[in-house]
């Protein structure tokens, strides 16, 4: 359901944005630092949108990166604490379970 949801909002956000950039085709002068072009404004429009979502999408692929080390780490360490929990509890089975051989005492009057 949540994939759904950002399916349908990302493809009404790029209707708008395209809806918007048909509206606007009127050639303008864009200065960059070593000069300046006179391109229609959809390209200008288009070629935003683009870099920004390549922005966004670098970030997250470096964010979801730090996510799976950190997973690997977490799930190593869980299993470390699992066995470490389980020799804990056959160490107390053994200390409480008397011996097979241990001597049986009678109580006292018998």
């Amino acid at each position: 359901m949540k994939t759904q949801t950002a399916l349908i909002l990302g493809l009404i956000f790029a209707l708008i944005i395209a809806l918007f950039a048909v509206i606007n085709v009127d050639p303008v002068t864009v200065n960059y630092a070593f000069g300046s072009a006179q391109w229609p404004l959809i390209l200008v429009i288009l070629f935003s949108v683009l870099m920004g979502g390549l922005a966004i999408f670098m970030f997250s692929l470096f964010r979801v990166m730090a996510l799976k080390r950190q997973n690997k780490e977490l799930i190593r360490l869980n299993e470390q604490l699992k066995k470490e929990m389980h020799e804990l509890k056959l160490e107390q089975r053994e200390a409480v379970t008397p011996a097979a051989n241990s001597t049986r005492l009678a109580p006292d009057g018998d």
